[in-house]
């Protein structure tokens, strides 16, 4: 058994979870180095065992309070405080107001079409939909078109070779 070995299994012997085997006391036995860290490391565990956490104070109970109120009396500072003001309600409104205002007049999503006002879904080019609107609305170019018929089409072509 190697030094490594014995250190991955060195914590439960130390802490009392199991008993070392046969082939770790040996090695144990003959290495200096690997005994004192298992000394050390069952001294450390004795040394926890006996830590005990401090107790609060009495009176810890009665500040924490205390300071709670402290903190609940105190007035609110700091630009939270604006949300909570109907001006500031107002001045919001007002902004989304204007926002939408200046969004219809430019026209977002009407378009004029003949003296009929329509809204027509604004599509991105390179989506399938659109693609295929462009195709519809070219078709007599593209029926007309004679290069395409004497292209060559290749077969079994592999994407990433």
């Amino acid at each position: 058994m190697t030094c490594e070995e014995i250190c991955e299994r060195m914590l439960d012997v130390a802490a009392g979870l199991g008993e070392p085997t046969a082939e770790q006391r040996k090695h144990l036995a003959g290495c200096d180095a690997c005994a004192g860290k298992l000394e050390q490391l069952r001294q450390s565990m004795v040394l926890l065992d006996e830590w005990r956490a401090p107790e609060p104070s009495p009176y810890f109970d009665v500040r924490m309070q205390a300071r709670l109120r402290e903190e609940m009396a105190k007035p609110d500072t700091g630009w939270l405080q604006w949300f909570r003001r109907p001006v500031l309600t107002a001045a919001l409104t007002l902004l989304l107001g204007i926002g939408v205002g200046s969004f219809l007049a430019r026209g977002g999503g009407i378009y004029h079409v003949g003296g009929n006002d329509r809204i027509v879904q604004q599509l991105q080019p390179g989506t399938a939909v659109s693609d295929l609107q462009a195709l519809d609305r070219n078709h007599e170019l593209y029926s007309d078109f004679e290069l395409l018929d004497e292209l060559s089409v290749q077969d079994e072509v592999t994407a990433n070779p």
